[in-house]
């Protein structure tokens, strides 16, 4: 069941993927058109699809409960970034690249693929696990992966610093304060009105198609030629598809044999299961946005998605020793 959800996961992200690689192809689309497109995900569509996800997903006694659970993927996130960022030293990762890598091997695509594959291997009880890692992926990716590739601009690699007081909009960026309103919401039970939700709804439904488009758009510029395995889009599939899955089960046995702490199997299999999914699929945008290497993201980004469903079923046999 697993291998197939993986299948059609796969085989509907290619097909959009390759509808705006033949759109652009056949000049649909300018130049122009994926600086628009990137700022309509990041700015407008992304805040909707979280804040409806909050508000969908999770319950104020839910929220509670579950906070326990939050410290698994959340150490693991963190060791993560600590081996990213000694891989990046190590390799001395050129800029442009740097925030990119490092938010490849730490950070998943935890909506578009995460959510139906967990749905499908461990059912609808597993919801409340799954947002744990949803939760935490979120923040980790808003707050601080976003943090990293803004940072890592290389148009700006070796300029003067100087203080201009707080950024608020590279602090908290829009999709964050989607994240705060919808738990604002939450926990205040504020109503929302139909019409508003079904605004949101449409437009947050535009995050994933659009994401994906954008990067055909950018296959078919570079060409399809353009995708290899590089030495450091090797070590970022490394990474995030061994490292990070090895760091989880580590943190579950250290957990359970070390610290005594019980863990249903639902929330283990959930928490090796989400650790096993490929990058962010609005990693390039974000590299765009930040004038990083849009190619080397697009690059990282399909080849973890086609390599994805190989290490599902390795994950889920992993499963039955832990």
């Amino acid at each position: 069941m697993a291998f197939l959800t993986a299948i059609q996961s796969i085989i509907i992200i290619i097909f959009i993927i390759g509808l705006g690689y033949t759109l652009k192809r056949l000049n649909w689309f300018d130049d122009k058109f994926g600086k628009g497109l990137s700022k309509m995900v990041i700015k407008v569509a992304l805040p909707c699809a979280i804040f409806l996800s909050v508000l969908k997903h999770l319950k104020r006694n839910e929220l509670l409960s579950l906070s326990d659970n939050l410290i698994f993927p959340a150490v693991t996130v963190i060791i993560a970034y600590i081996i990213a960022y000694i891989l990046v030293k190590i390799l001395k990762i050129e800029p442009g690249r740097r925030g990119i890598f490092m938010n490849a091997i730490a950070n998943t695509n935890v909506v578009s693929i995460g959510l139906p594959l967990n749905m499908a291997i461990f059912g609808a009880d597993s919801m409340p696990y799954f947002l744990i890692c949803y939760i935490v992926n979120t923040l980790s990716t808003w707050v601080f992966g976003v943090y990293l590739i803004n940072n890592d601009d290389p148009t700006k690699i070796g300029q003067e610093k100087v203080s201009q007081g707080i950024n608020w909009k590279k602090l908290i960026p829009a999709p964050m304060i989607g994240l705060i309103i919808g738990i604002v919401f939450l926990l205040l039970d504020i109503p929302v009105p139909h019409v508003a939700m079904s605004i949101l709804s449409y437009l947050g439904g535009l995050v994933v198609p659009l994401s994906l488009i954008y990067v055909g758009t950018i296959l078919a510029t570079a060409g399809l030629g353009s995708i290899k395995f590089d030495r450091d889009t090797i070590v970022a599939l490394i990474g995030r598809f061994i490292i990070v899955p090895i760091i989880m089960i580590l943190v579950i046995v250290i957990s359970e044999k070390v610290l005594g702490i019980d863990m249903l199997p639902v929330l283990k299999g959930t928490l090796v299961v989400q650790s096993g999914v490929p990058m962010l699929a609005v990693l390039p945008i974000l590299a765009t946005e930040a004038n990083g290497d849009v190619k080397y993201a697009t690059n990282v980004l399909v080849s973890s998605t086609v390599l994805f469903i190989v290490v599902i079923p390795v994950l889920m046999e992993v499963l039955q020793y832990i």
